[in-house]
């Protein structure tokens, strides 16, 4: 028998990111940033029916700094990614791995409920177990 220890998503998730409006401006996303210290955004859903989305710094260097873009006039809604892809607070890390690599992810928030528990990236699977 394998006595391998299951560590979970919501065992190594984070709080270190920022919720805002899709309506904000990249100005406010980076705004929040920096004064959170954090490299993600999660974009609320407008509706119960909506998805989340989410916006990171490299979102915001390709689709804003790169074409010359003003932060001041571009609303996250242009530049965020949705639907995200999240995982559940129960998913093994190795299989939250797997999802990164195939799909080419830096970070998933951990959403139960419809709610965001939490957020995981390469930081928390590798470096907290």
């Amino acid at each position: 028998m394998n006595n391998t220890t299951i560590v979970k998503s919501q065992d190594v998730m984070t709080d270190n990111y920022v919720t805002l409006n899709g309506m904000s401006t990249v100005s406010d996303a980076i705004d929040a940033m920096k004064k959170h210290n954090t490299d993600v955004i999660i974009v609320d859903k407008r509706t119960e029916h909506d998805a989340y989305g989410i916006l990171v710094l490299a979102d915001i260097a390709k689709q804003v700094l790169a074409k010359d873009r003003s932060p001041e006039r571009v609303n996250i809604y242009e530049i965020m990614a949705k639907p995200l892809i999240s995982v559940p607070p129960q998913m093994d890390v190795r299989y939250c791995a797997r999802l990164f690599e195939r799909f080419g992810l830096a970070y998933a928030p951990v959403i139960e409920n419809e709610q965001v528990l939490g957020l995981v990236g390469y930081r928390e699977l590798v470096l907290q177990q």
